[in-house]
């Protein structure tokens, strides 16, 4: 029985490091997009100022 209760705890924690894992991998893409979103809507905001006040 402890046997048993053991080996499903170590699956259950590393179930959960590596769902951990890849749930930081995905923010960390995420981030990285959303910087490069957030340039590209900057620009195309400063572009259309650009265009409006010329």
């Amino acid at each position: 029985m402890k046997k048993s209760l053991t080996s499903i705890i170590l699956l259950f924690v590393i179930l959960m490091a590596s769902g951990c894992s890849e749930t930081w991998q995905g923010a960390k893409k995420d981030t990285v997009n959303g910087a490069e979103w957030s340039k590209d809507k900057v620009n195309d905001g400063a572009q259309y100022v650009e265009k409006k006040t010329d």
